[in-house]
């Protein structure tokens, strides 16, 4: 018998709802399956060459692959497919790690391991790190701690100077759509980049909207153009950076940005470095190994 609180609808809407009747259909299985995360998998923007290619066209992507590489992590997959968006903070590169091989994993998560693994940001990338090959020791891998110290400078010029003069000269999409598309990449402006952040080109003293910079570009070149010379006379003929017997953060950093400067259109950034045969050398070199550590994974397996 039907509770007399039940509420029932008029004869004429339930009329008009008999026109739109609900079906339920099975579910439909795709012959298409995500692949068990098995090992480490980087997920990056595309690279220079995506056909014949493993390093990534953006310097903080191809910061963590020379990062993984140089601590001696090997057959480390990449994927290029994801579109920032759909990163943890909206940020690439992000690294899919298998459950088992998260540092202090219990045996429980371990034995729960379902093939999805855990994403993790990029400055959790050193933590697991760790876990697989060891801490560093309080040195950071440098030979004392004054070059503990002073590689704290010269990653401060790169991610000043030289970053500057890159984001002063890449290409950026202007096209209409490109306008209204919602995935746009998040890259850092250039007001952020510099030390000493340009005033607007108007609105400070009137009642326009603050629009615009001034940039002083040859000043921006100017002090990369000295940026690069330090750092070909700090190398010298040293296998790795302020003499380390093995590569440590700061080498991973510099190869980043020495490979995305060989690799640009503008001549001005190229000859700063192709003019000093040790960086050219030496990034030829390093480029070998963290080439070598990678791997272009399939992320789909047919069923």
């Amino acid at each position: 018998m039907a509770s007399p609180l039940a509420l029932s609808l008029p004869a004429p809407l339930r009329h008009f709802f008999s026109f739109f009747p609900l079906y339920t259909h099975p579910p439909v299985d795709s012959p298409d399956k995500a692949r068990p995360v098995t090992s480490p998998t980087l997920w990056i923007h595309v690279p220079w060459s995506p056909e014949a290619d493993v390093l990534s066209s953006d310097v903080e992507c191809l910061k963590w692959q020379a990062y993984l590489a140089l601590r001696g992590l090997s057959d480390v997959a990449i994927r290029w497919d994801v579109s920032p968006d759909g990163a943890l903070d909206n940020r690439l590169p992000n690294l899919h790690v298998p459950l088992k091989t998260l540092p202090g994993a219990s045996p429980e998560v371990k034995e729960q391991d379902d093939g999805e693994g855990e994403l993790l940001p990029a400055h959790l990338i050193p933590e697991w790190v760790d876990g697989q090959v060891g801490a560093l020791d309080e040195l950071e891998g440098y030979a004392d701690e004054a070059a503990r110290d002073e590689s704290r400078a010269w990653v401060s010029l790169l991610e000043g100077n030289v970053h500057a003069a890159l984001v002063l000269h890449q290409p950026s999409s202007t096209s209409f759509l490109s306008l209204l598309s919602p995935y746009q990449n998040k890259t850092r402006t250039l007001e952020a980049v510099l030390p000493n952040p340009p005033a607007p080109l108007f609105g400070i003293s009137s009642l326009l909207p603050s629009y615009g910079t001034h940039v002083n570009v040859d000043a921006i070149e100017q002090q990369y153009k000295d940026a690069i010379a330090s750092l070909s006379e700090r190398l010298g003929t040293d296998k790795w950076f302020l003499g380390s017997s093995s590569p440590t953060a700061l080498d991973a950093l510099v190869f980043a940005y020495l490979h995305c400067i060989l690799h640009s259109k503008e001549h001005t950034l190229r000859f700063e470095v192709t003019r000093r045969v040790n960086l050219v050398a030496w990034e030829r070199r390093v480029q070998s190994q963290v080439r070598g550590a990678f791997r272009i994974v399939q992320v789909l397996q047919q069923s």
